[in-house]
Parts: structure tokens; sequence; C-alpha cells
């Protein structure tokens, strides 16, 4: 079977002759994985006992070849030395015993030129070809490095597919993050699954590799779901269907108890009609720190009418006053992230939206963190910090930086995707006051900007759109 698209991942973000790998995946047709179960299967697995979720009516998919035996062509211009050709033997591939799908990490790679590189894979014998992710190339080494992920999936154990151990063994060796965290609904995890779900949360934290937070989710429609995550290694369980935690006032209450832990909460889907969040009643400044602005159910940045083209369709749609340009015009200082909220067992790397067309979902989100190294409190202090900005689960390269207190006013912007760039908006105030020209064949924006007249209180943020529709979202900086 010939392969039909090739997914490769690169650091984004190197120093010049820095050596660094590239992550690839050969992608063919999808197909239903069958739940089955066996005596002798360890997980993670293919064929899994957990791969239906009859609640949502949905099963564990795949859209890698299940096999295949070839060689990639590597094109990286002049600047790129490093090994012309990737050889899938058939053997030496796939991520757990007996795998034979051509799944594998190939290192020896450098550039030596600095400023944005693009690097191409082809079969030469299907001429099926791909790109990688953007790579910015800088002269000395980056004091924050971008490191992504996807903070949210759901289990098996409320109404996803895939037990933990699959969905954290998937992220990192089948979607290529580099974080990420199960948030499961605790009204549906016991006590001592939770206790499980907190080993194997740190069981797979690895520096250096792929961390991971712990993390739940607080689910209740009025008024609105929220993520909460620990720096810590363990912590409480907290479900809103307890009488002690089955308020935002008490939710708070217990996080004030836990100041060890180092408490943050997330809001998401908060255009949402039904699971959304009245801006008016509610934000805690100490603990909500981010919110999702995309996730697989949409995009809450601005409605449709105003020119949001993926809004929330499931759960009755979205209400007005709910986005997150909403919260912003009410003072609240939010950093963005992009997650999953992923049903489907396949965290950063979503399928239910080509699966179940009729569920009104899109594809999953991503969060892109600058942090000094990949560890447990480097990314959660990104996250914290607002030093992050979220996708449409494409790795846009996006950089904005924003005078410090004192400075003069100027921003400066760069962007880049393998996708070809069709707009870099700047924002201000929920409104575009600019569009940034492209350039290197449209894939790449590079300016700079005095900042016009700005009143305190102002906020900004820049938001790329792909040419295949992608987009990337800025944190915002206020004045």
């Amino acid at each position: 079977m010939n392969p039909l698209g090739i997914h490769c991942v690169a650091p984004s973000l190197v120093q010049v002759g820095e050596p660094f790998a590239l992550k690839v995946r050969v992608k063919g047709p999808i197909y239903a994985v069958p739940n089955q179960a066996e005596w002798d299967t360890r997980k993670p697995a293919l064929r899994s006992p957990f791969n239906v979720s009859i609640s949502r009516n949905i099963r564990y998919h795949d859209n890698c070849l299940p096999e295949w035996r070839g060689e990639l062509a590597v094109d990286g211009g002049a600047a790129l030395s490093g090994p012309e050709r990737m050889e899938f033997d058939g053997e030496a591939q796939g991520v757990f015993p007996g795998d034979t799908r051509p799944i594998s990490v190939f290192e020896g790679f450098r550039l030596e030129q600095p400023g944005f590189h693009f690097i191409g894979l082809t079969d030469p014998a299907s001429g099926v070809a791909g790109w990688s992710n953007p790579i910015r190339v800088v002269e000395h080494s980056p004091e924050r490095r971008i490191y992504w992920g996807d903070p949210h999936w759901q289990t098996y154990f409320s109404d996803g597919v895939r037990c933990p151990e699959e969905l954290y063994a998937f992220a990192r060796d089948e979607a290529f993050l580099d974080f990420g965290a199960i948030t499961d609904h605790m009204e549906a995890v016991t006590d001592r699954q939770w206790d499980y779900f907190q080993d194997v949360t740190n069981d797979f934290n690895e520096d250096g590799r792929f961390v991971t937070l712990i993390g739940q989710e607080w689910t209740k429609h009025d008024p609105g779901h929220r993520n909460i995550y620990y720096r810590a290694d363990r912590g409480p369980c907290i479900r809103s269907t307890d009488p002690s935690y089955d308020t935002l006032d008490k939710l708070w209450a217990a996080l004030d108890a836990l100041p060890e832990l180092d408490p943050i909460g997330i809001p998401h889907h908060p255009a949402n009609v039904i699971m959304g969040v009245d801006w008016s009643a509610c934000w805690n400044p100490k603990y909500e720190k981010a919110v999702e602005i995309y996730s697989g159910w949409g995009n809450s940045e601005r409605p449709a009418e105003a020119g949001n083209p993926r809004p929330i369709r499931h759960c009755g749609g979205e209400q007005a006053g709910r986005h997150v340009v909403d919260a912003l015009k009410m003072g609240y200082d939010l950093g963005f992230v992009g997650g999953g909220d992923i049903h489907d067992g396949r965290p950063g790397d979503t399928l239910v939206h080509i699966t179940h067309p009729d569920a009104g979902t899109w594809p999953g989100g991503l969060t892109a963190v600058f942090a000094p190294a990949l560890t447990r409190d480097a990314v959660y202090d990104a996250i914290k910090d607002g030093r992050t900005y979220a996708t449409t689960c494409s790795r846009v390269y996006l950089d904005v930086r924003t005078p410090a207190p004192g400075e003069a006013r100027k921003m400066t912007v760069e962007a880049a995707s393998e996708d070809g760039i069709a707009e870099a908006a700047i924002v201000v105030n929920g409104e575009t006051v600019e569009t940034l020209p492209t350039e290197d064949d449209r894939r790449t924006v590079r300016a700079e900007r005095a900042m016009k007249d700005p009143t305190p209180g102002d906020f900004l943020y820049v938001r790329v759109t792909t040419r295949k529709g992608n987009m990337a979202w800025s944190s915002p900086w206020r004045v």
C-alpha cells in the first residue's frame, strides 16, 4: 500500500549547528481499530479493550500505514546537513513491541544558516511528499525554547476512549508532543482511579523527553467547566458533584487551602451556550491565568459574524458575550492555550472530526510554551506567566515581543507556517488594526511596528491564519 501522507515534526527553535532529530510517521487510510482484550497484551497496543465509547458512539481510529518498507528522500536546502534518506526497513520501526507501522525518529540533522527553514520529505516510489513544521534557526543558544503540548484529554474512564497509559504513549510517540495532561471528568472517576491516574502521569513524566501535568476537569455547565492543574505530583480529586465543591466559590476556597500545590484553573469552550462561561459573573485572577481559546469544540475567540471561521457548533453553538474578546474587554488578564478536549484517544492528532462528521467538532488544538527547559516546573511556569500561544493543531511558529515597562513602544512579530500564511493580523481591543506583509513565498512574516497611542487597559495580540485554514493566537499583551 502506498503512503497517503507524511507527518514530520522538527524542533521549532534551534541554534546554528545544533544537532536535532526529525520525528516521522507515514500515513495511510483512516481505519477503525477493534476493541479487543487478550490476557497477555500489555498496553499500549492498537487492539485494546478501551477502543470504544458507548456514550459518545465513537471508536478509536488510526491513520498510520499498518506496515511499510521504503525510503524517504530528505530536502532541506544547502543549509541542512545530515542523512539524505530515511529508511523504513519494516522491523526497526513502530512504538511498542510487535508494532510494524512506519513511525520512527531520525537523528543527526543540523542547520548551518540562521533564519526560517522547512524540510521536505518525499517517497520517490509514489511521489507523496510532506513538510516539516517551520524551524527557526538562531545564532546563539536561545534562552527559551518552544515546546508543544495538548493539556486536555478524556479517557475511557469517563466518556472517551483508551486508558491513561495509551493516551500518554500516543501523545509522546505518535503525535510527537513535548507535554500533555489527562484532565478527565472527575465526577466519573473513583478515588482509587484518581490515585492510578496520578501514578501513570508521574510514570510518564521525564525531564527533557516528555512532561506530564497532574490535571482534572471540574465539570459543571453553570458557571462553566474548569481544568484544574497542580504543580506538585499529587493532589486531591475535586468533583462538582461533591457538595463541598459544587460552586465556583467552593472550588476557589478548596484551592485556597492547597497553596503548596500552586494550583491553576483554566476555563474552556467559554463561548458555548450550554458549557460556556458567563464572564460577567466570574473570573478569579489568582487561579485563572489562561483560557482555552480553541479546542476540538471550536474557536472561542470571537463570534462567527465577526469573522470566526471555526465557531462552536456543538451543544447549541455559541452565545454572544461569552467569547474571549469579551473577557479581555472586561479587563481580565488571560493567556491563551489550545487543547484537544479529546475523546477519541488521539491527543495532538485528532481524527473524530473526520470519522464522526455529524458530531460538530473541529481538529483539536495545541499549546506552545516558551520555556528554558522541558521540565514540569518550566512548562507550568510558562502557562502561569502567559508565555504561551495557541494553535489549531498546527505547529505555526509565532513569536510576538512587546515592550517591557520603560521601553520604546515597539513590537516585533515573527511567524511562519509550512502551509503558507494567508493573514497575520494585529488585533487591538478585539479589532484588526493591521495585516502584516508576508515574505519567503508567503510562508513567513517578520515585522516591527510602533504601537500607536496606546491607552492604559488596551490589549493586543496577533492572529495568524494559514493558507490551509489553520490558526494561531499569541497570548495578549495589555498596556
